[in-house]
């Protein structure tokens, strides 16, 4: 297992982004799109912070599937989570830049956004045991 100070910084970053994410959403602000990429970012650190805890390589990517097919690849129930890093996904690009394609980042879609990360979270601490 890798030096555990690191995974945890990982997981406190990841942590940060959660929760700035949650607080805004239960604010009530309506920045949906920049609320679904903390999201994104959150589950991101997560799965490299089980990635590195394991000694595994991930390269430089942002891809949410390409990582949890590395967390898979060691433990297969990681793949339960293949639904929720696709939600997240699109959360990566398209809500930091211009896109040329229909985007609707909604109430509904952040919470849906949330839900996602928090059971990408779940299983990460539950499957790290720090």
């Amino acid at each position: 297992m890798a030096d555990v100070a690191i995974i945890r910084e990982w997981l406190n970053k990841a942590e940060e982004d959660l929760r700035f994410a949650e607080a805004n959403l239960l604010e009530g602000n309506e920045f949906f799109a920049q609320i679904c990429f903390h999201f994104q970012q959150a589950a991101e650190k997560y799965l490299k912070a089980y990635i590195i805890g394991k000694g595994l390589d991930f390269g430089r990517v942002h891809d949410l599937v390409h990582l949890l097919r590395t967390c898979a690849a060691h433990d297969p129930t990681f793949d339960e989570l293949k639904e929720d890093c696709i939600l997240l996904n699109t959360a990566y690009i398209e809500t930091r830049y211009p896109v040329h394609w229909q985007t609707n980042y909604t109430k509904e879609t952040a919470e849906q956004a949330h839900a996602a990360a928090v059971g990408i979270a779940g299983k990460v601490r539950s499957q790290l045991s720090l």
